[in-house]
């Protein structure tokens, strides 16, 4: 149960790898950002567009450019993010639509779900984009090792 779109998705996943490389003041192509997160290049651009009007990128045109975080990852929720691509107003959908909650008492799941809802919403809050800075996902090297061994083939007798 994810209460944020695609959009945001991608954009944590972009500003994530920003701050994995923060440490190091890299600035990067949205390409290369692209490229290492398995986004649509053209998306990633978008996203990054809106995340710098938003005041949490800084881009830079040209040769030595690229993105980079606007400030330290230790000041950048993930709701920051969130914030630019959702709507906050809508908090909870009941699953039983607006006929029962909202229309008297409460459905069955509605204390559960402003459980869930408010404890989502605190870890928004909390988790910066700190979480990432230095902890690159290890790749997966395809085969590498299986594809360099010599086929075993039996010999006459």
């Amino acid at each position: 149960m994810s209460r944020y779109g695609k959009s945001t998705q991608n954009a944590i996943a972009a500003m994530s790898h920003l701050a994995e490389v923060y440490p190091r003041g890299e600035r990067l192509s949205s390409g290369d950002i692209a490229q290492v997160r398995g986004l649509p290049q053209t998306l990633t651009a978008k996203l990054l567009t809106q995340l710098s009007q938003a005041g949490l990128v800084s881009g830079s045109p040209g040769p030595g450019g690229g993105y980079a975080l606007a400030k330290p990852p230790i000041q950048i929720t993930l709701l920051d993010i969130s914030q630019v691509f959702e709507r906050m107003q809508d908090p909870m959908i009941c699953p039983f639509g607006p006929q029962w909650c909202g229309q008297g008492e409460p459905c069955p799941l509605h204390a559960h779900l402003q459980q869930l809802n408010e404890q989502f919403d605190e870890f928004l809050k909390q988790t910066t984009l700190q979480v990432f800075v230095g902890k690159a996902p290890q790749r997966k090297r395809a085969r590498q090792a299986s594809s360099r061994r010599p086929s075993r083939i039996k010999e006459g007798v």
